[in-house]
């Protein structure tokens, strides 16, 4: 399936790019998510008018995320107190949710989506590095404090 790029994908490509992907990417999750538009010869027509005014939001959304990543940086570390055992184990875990929570609470706007724990859930007292992906090409991490309570 050939579909026309909106907006920047990771690893696929840019604003504007014709590329080929398979027929359940594109048609489940690129296309709903307006992320992309059948590369039909009338989309195409419409793509090239509208380009200068969907680059340029491309453009605001990467300055976005760009002050908002300034703002994490402003913050320094973030802190969540969680009942825990004497040995440092918590009593549960602490995930995307609960880490998006407390960024916001400090000011700035974090959806649990954006927040990346490769390790999974974070089940222990101490201090952790934790990664933010503000934009497709914009990546911040924070100092995030686990404290027993």
């Amino acid at each position: 399936m050939d579909v026309i790029l909106l907006e920047k994908v990771g690893k696929l490509g840019t604003v504007g790019d014709k590329v080929t992907v398979k027929a359940g990417f594109g048609r489940n999750y690129l296309v709903p998510q307006g992320k992309a538009i059948s590369a039909s010869a009338r989309n195409v027509a419409d793509f090239e008018a509208r380009r200068a005014e969907l680059e340029a939001a491309a453009a605001d959304r990467r300055t976005s995320a760009e002050g908002r990543a300034k703002l994490l940086e402003e913050k320094g570390e973030f802190s969540i107190v969680a009942k825990a055992g004497d040995e440092g184990k918590l009593f549960g875990s602490i995930g995307a949710r609960d880490i998006a929570e407390v960024i916001t609470a400090a000011g700035v706007k974090v959806s649990k989506s954006e927040v990346k724990l490769p390790q999974g859930t974070l089940r222990e007292i101490g201090e952790f590095d934790v990664d933010v992906q503000l934009h497709v090409d914009l990546t911040h991490t924070i100092k995030l404090v686990v404290s027993a309570e």
